[in-house]
């Protein structure tokens, strides 16, 4: 089955390749779960394949908790 995510376009994907700011990372790790990833994509102004593996990097690295934890206090 073919998954139908958005790529890269350079009308909506202004932060492509740019580096991720605290801000994005605590939005992304905030409603990673409760969000479609491509309302994210859209939000953060990166390609959806962009979000899955930032949000993979995080958890790997023991951070996605951390960024999540953040956007609650917000």
């Amino acid at each position: 089955m073919k998954i139908n995510r958005l790529i890269y376009n350079p009308e909506i994907h202004f932060n492509h390749k740019k580096e991720w700011t605290t801000k994005d990372l605590i939005y992304l790790c905030g409603v990673y779960e409760i969000d479609k990833k491509r309302d994210i994509s859209i939000a953060l102004e990166r390609t959806e394949n962009a979000i899955l593996q930032k949000a993979n990097i995080l958890r790997k690295q023991g951070l996605f908790e951390k960024y999540k934890e953040m956007y609650k206090e917000i």
